[in-house]
């Protein structure tokens, strides 16, 4: 067959399902034994070693990167190079999680016998649960597929994505087990639009201090403009007993207000008279990533930064929070 008589469409979506299909087939092999290999990777002491050759090695690196990013200690041994000294950097302590299809890969069967003799526990993910690999680790978890996306069934394809599913699934559940949170993800990722999502908070970006527009519930609407004016974020926070923020005051409530009462007579009365009550804020903590989901949400330009007591002490505008976080 020629290039040309090839549905392109139709080979891409027949590689897709093939591959599909082989991430699918994992879920019925869960048992006790994928349930017992976890445990002992989160009750490890010592660091997650994962190891494997060609194109299961990238799928290796790409998992122990994953399992170092979400809270798993871990390292990926190159086993051609572990047998020319890297094998110094595996402990006692640690696990060693070794991937091969067949299970037969020479460079990595070659370091049964030293993982042995370093007294490591061995999970090994193969495609064949009578292989040497398989038989020889305390825990195998069967990643066998029916076939490979590869119309010759011959380039790993379908069997290093169910792999690669399968380290995934393994990392989220240690995140899960380890109870990883946001900000602890953020540790682990300080850098570019990421970083910035995951460590800016409403502190690194609000106005705070006399910048925050905050007016007493009992001055005038037009004290309260004039406080609008003079902080440039369209609001102000209007405040009750103890401090505490009990409303809020805009231009628009202003332009509202000047429709329906034309004579401004209520510019001389109480602000809180004609306050929104109980407006929406944040504490200074907030990732600033969330505080713009709340401004989103609720089609807000500026949100109100609070203290537990609720009383006000900054603002956070959203085009600040959009510039900051390269949204």
């Amino acid at each position: 067959m020629t290039a040309s008589q090839i549905d392109i469409l139709a080979e891409l979506r027949r590689a897709l399902e093939i591959e599909a299909e082989g991430i699918a087939g994992l879920t019925g092999r869960l048992d006790a034994g994928f349930e017992a290999a976890v445990r002992l990777l989160f009750e490890c002491q010592g660091k997650v070693v994962v190891t494997g050759m060609g194109k299961s090695g990238h799928v290796a690196k790409k998992i122990a990167a994953t399992l170092a990013s979400t809270g798993t200690r871990s390292f990926f041994l190159h086993p051609a190079e572990a047998i020319h000294g890297d094998l110094g950097m595996v402990e006692s302590k640690d696990v060693v999680l070794a991937i091969s299809n067949s299970g037969a890969t020479g460079e990595v069967v070659r370091l049964l016998g030293p993982f042995k003799r370093i007294g490591v526990k061995l999970v090994a993910m193969t495609g064949d649960p009578r292989s040497e690999l398989a038989r020889r680790a305390d825990f195998h978890l069967d990643v066998s597929v029916p076939r490979e996306a590869c119309p010759l069934d011959l380039t790993p394809t379908a069997s290093t994505t169910a792999a690669l599913a399968l380290g995934d699934a393994i990392a989220v559940t240690l995140l899960s087990l380890r109870n990883f949170r946001p900000e602890d993800y953020a540790v682990f990722h300080p850098g570019g639009d990421l970083g910035k999502k995951l460590m800016t908070t409403v502190s690194d970006l609000m106005e705070a201090g006399r910048k925050a527009p905050v007016v007493d519930g009992a001055v005038s609407v037009a004290e309260a403009v004039r406080e609008i004016q003079a902080k440039d974020f369209g609001i102000t926070a209007v405040t009750g007993a103890e401090g505490r923020l009990a409303g809020s005051f805009s231009l628009g409530d202003l332009m509202r207000l000047h429709i329906s009462q034309p004579d401004l007579a209520f510019m001389s009365e109480p602000v809180s008279g004609y306050m929104t009550e109980n407006p929406r804020a944040v504490t200074a903590d907030t990732l600033a990533a969330q505080a713009l989901n709340t401004m989103e949400t609720h089609s807000i330009r500026a949100l109100f930064v609070a203290d537990p007591e609720r009383r006000p002490v900054g603002i956070i505008g959203i085009y600040e929070v959009l510039k900051a976080i390269d949204y």
